[in-house]
């Protein structure tokens, strides 16, 4: 065994026994080891009394609407003597761009009543040809563009492009009038008169045809991307990626998803704890908060109460910071040994219980893992549960983790028992009793940042072994083979629901491979 394998420890967190921030001493930390200070910001003086008398946010995080220009792109041609003056297509005056315009408001106020995300639709813009594309209002701040393809000719489409944002394109086939687009979309403007696709930033996965639901998923998936890009995220101990070299994968995520990773250090951190411990009021709070929390239906207490305790002040101080600079997500990098001492808890309950009320909280400071949880709940709507993956067979995988939110369908809590942490046998950590029956979206990203495998499962088991405390097992459509032979990387992201076309369509944005097995079956 070398002397590098030697340090790793053999447990599903890798990260340490008390060294605190993988071994990185608080002098290099600030200095920037290992690309932290390059990366984001580090954060420093912070107290407790500041932090106490500012106005805490409401429960439940909101995502910013999606602001949707539609522009709608149609011809007014003259008839001529003799000659084909029309192309295709039933939208050919300005009475039928009016009409249309109509048509199209009405289409756009149902599927913002439809919509479980939210979404602003701009007013509809009508334009002949590239240089109408000037005096259009609203362009600039808009997230996406749906380009209604009635008529008009490709300079209108490449302008649009050059704006460098989402576009969808839409063809009217049945819907109404049909639109000379339906036509020519792709030998005309996606393969530009050759085989293959020709241009970029669209392809087929943009145009959609009549249906105002493929409409709407396309405009989740792009609101849980435009809420995802450039997060802001607290990394308690610095950012770090799962046995992987110091700084390689935050530099990753920082290229791919322009993620703002602001280090806050242990020794800050157990400053504050500290503080909060000595305040009266924040200790009294955590005791009421944690005799309404056990007293609650399905909750039952296999702990100590301390514990648990201590676990609601870590998770005000940890909220606390979050508030303060203005991000909904935080990571605690040596979740194990190193925190435990500080918190005289483990962070698992407090992670759960942030992530119930709206934050993104996540253990173990993976980034190779973590982008995906922030996608996914920007998608979704829903908590999200970073898991532990084991090896697929007879179409079964079993996933686990300390740390698993209890409001998984963002609504209800599901059942728990509160125990200790399971490698530590210490602190407070939630098993929770997901719901059999229920089907989850499961992403496994790469140590790359390249690809990502995805697939649908069901929940058929809810077991107790001895293993981390919240497990499921899920049962899939792929053979096992296939699977364990493709899952890359290692910790996984789960979440209620089907969200597989979303995540695949955000990822094309940004350059990853979407590797989704649900449809292979199993041999």
């Amino acid at each position: 065994m070398t002397e590098s394998s030697e340090k790793i420890r053999q447990t599903c967190c890798p990260c340490g026994g008390g060294g605190g921030e993988d071994g990185i001493t608080r002098r290099t930390f600030l200095q920037g080891a290992g690309g932290v200070g390059v990366l984001g910001t580090v954060l420093t003086g912070l107290t407790w009394s500041s932090l106490a008398m500012a106005e805490e946010k409401a429960a439940g995080w909101q995502r910013r609407a999606l602001v949707v220009k539609p522009i709608l792109v149609y011809e007014t041609p003259e008839r001529k003597h003799q000659t084909s003056w029309r192309s295709w297509g039933g939208i050919q005056s300005e009475d039928d761009a009016k009409q249309e315009v109509a048509r199209i408001e009405k289409e756009l106020k149902e599927l913002g009543g439809k919509a479980d995300f939210p979404v602003e639709f701009a007013d509809v813009a009508r334009v002949r040809n590239a240089r109408e594309l000037s005096g259009i209002s609203g362009a600039g701040k808009a997230d996406v563009f749906i380009v209604y393809a009635a008529g008009g000719w490709m300079d209108t489409f490449r302008t649009i492009a050059k704006q460098g944002k989402p576009m969808i394109i839409f063809c009217r086939h049945k819907s109404g009038p049909v639109y000379l687009w339906y036509e020519i979309i792709s030998p005309r403007y996606l393969r530009q008169h050759t085989d293959t696709l020709a241009v970029k930033g669209v392809d087929d996965g943009d145009v959609v045809i009549d249906s105002q639901d493929e409409i709407l998923w396309r405009l989740r998936a792009l609101c849980g991307l435009t809420n995802t890009m450039g997060s802001r995220i607290v990394a308690v101990g610095g950012p770090s990626g799962w046995s992987q070299p110091a700084g390689r994968v935050p530099a990753l995520v920082k290229e791919k998803w322009q993620f703002e990773m602001m280090s806050f250090s242990y020794e800050d951190l157990g400053k504050l704890i500290a503080e909060a411990r000595a305040d009266s009021g924040a200790v009294e709070r955590a005791a009421r908060r944690t005799s309404d929390y056990l007293s609650q239906a399905g909750c039952k207490l296999q702990t100590e109460l301390k514990f648990v305790e201590n676990a609601f002040l870590l998770e005000d101080v940890f909220r606390r910071v979050m508030d303060k600079t203005n991000c909904r997500a935080i990571t605690i990098n040596g979740c194990m040994g190193t925190i435990m001492p500080l918190a005289e808890t483990s962070a698992c309950l407090a992670l759960s219980l942030l992530n119930d009320a709206g934050y993104l909280a996540f253990c173990e400071s993976d980034f190779v893992v973590i982008p995906s949880g922030v996608l996914l709940a920007n998608i979704s709507g829903k908590p999200v549960f970073l898991n532990d993956p084991t090896y697929p067979h007879d179409g079964v995988i079993t996933l686990a983790h300390c740390t698993a939110p209890r409001r998984m369908d963002g609504r209800k809590l599901d059942p728990a028992i509160i125990m200790t942490h399971f490698e530590s046998d210490y602190g407070a950590a939630p098993k929770v009793e997901m719901r059999k029956g229920q089907i989850t979206t499961n992403i496994a990203p790469d140590f790359k940042s390249q690809r990502w495998v995805g697939l649908t499962g069901e929940i058929v088991d809810v077991p107790f072994m001895d293993i981390c405390r919240s497990q499921i097992d899920i049962r899939f459509t792929c053979s096992s083979r296939e699977l364990a032979e493709k899952m890359p990387g290692f910790h996984w992201m789960t979440c209620y629901g089907d969200y597989m076309k979303e995540t695949g369509y955000a990822l094309k944005k940004v350059g990853i491979r979407w590797d989704d097995l649900t449809s292979s079956k199993a041999t």
